[in-house]
């Protein structure tokens, strides 16, 4: 394996809560309304310093999607997905987004987030049906 060249960015910004990589600005979030399996998510227009998995078909609570999982090239940990296709008229918008999981993150004050409670709380999008 070669040199890892990480993007290094400037301001508000949300890091691996495992290695502290950083993956995306706080001005970047286009909505901090999503759930997921492990409590809340955010949905960015941009990330950094992330890997794709292989593409997959999940029915979600908004319908079915084709999604990637993305990983953080610092230690491989888990961090999210990507929308790579929605098939619902209403979910196109995401296409070619990215959540970021709250629960595996760092946020932009320090604080981490932790594992939520709550999950299942109607609405969600990334729960599987």
């Amino acid at each position: 394996m070669g040199r890892l060249f990480l993007i290094h960015l400037e301001g508000k910004i949300y890091s691996c809560k495992h290695c502290h990589t950083h993956l995306a600005l706080s001005d970047d979030i286009l909505s901090r309304t999503f759930h997921c399996r492990h409590g809340k998510a955010y949905l960015f227009n941009k990330v950094v310093n992330v890997t794709t998995g292989s593409n997959e078909e999940r029915l979600m609570m908004t319908g079915m999607h084709t999604v990637a999982d993305i990983f953080c090239v610092g230690c491989g940990s888990i961090v999210g997905w990507k929308y790579e296709a929605a098939y619902e008229k209403s979910q196109k918008y995401k296409e070619g987004k990215f959540i970021l999981e709250r629960f595996k993150v760092t946020g932009p004050d320090g604080s981490q987030y932790s594992l939520s409670h709550e999950f299942h709380v109607g609405g969600s999008d990334a729960d599987d049906v």
